[in-house]
């Protein structure tokens, strides 16, 4: 396990983490504009209105796999002595492809046609919306994993 992972360990962080996370993607989503944007508040919203609490459940479900892909990025910036919000947004594309991967995967193996369908839609352009959540996901880096 790395110190990153070790920081958002107890459960008590974790469940906090995963709520900022849910309101990170909210933000996100909400703003979108042009095309995409459309297209991407269609898919949230019919993704959110699957169940009440489903996208806190794969937030959670897929939470574990994402620090594992972000931790290569937060060690580099410990053994740097940078700070590791910063070094996460200097790094967006990085972080991007390691998130996408885990998503892919998911994706991938998703029962539902309807998930599949949607994700392979957006998937073209989600590295760029990815990136452009950097900053939003280095702020709750930091407020959730203060650094020293």
């Amino acid at each position: 396990m790395g110190k990153l992972a070790e920081r958002l360990g107890d459960q008590e962080t974790r469940d906090r983490v995963i709520d900022d996370a849910c309101k990170v993607l909210d933000a996100e989503v909400a703003d979108k504009s042009g095309l995409s944007g459309v297209a991407i508040k269609g898919a949230y919203k019919m993704v959110k209105g699957i169940r009440p609490g489903f996208v806190r459940q794969v937030v959670d479900h897929l939470l574990d796999d994402f620090i594992a892909g972000i931790e290569p990025v937060y060690e580099e910036a410990i053994e740097k002595g940078a700070d590791p919000s910063s070094h996460l947004v200097a790094n967006s594309g990085r972080v991007a492809d390691a998130l996408l991967a885990v998503t892919d995967k998911r994706a991938e193996n998703a029962k539902s046609a309807m998930i599949k369908k949607t994700y392979s839609k957006l998937r073209p352009t989600a590295k760029k919306h990815v990136e452009a959540a950097a900053p939003r996901l280095g702020d709750m880096l930091k407020r959730h994993v203060p650094a020293g």
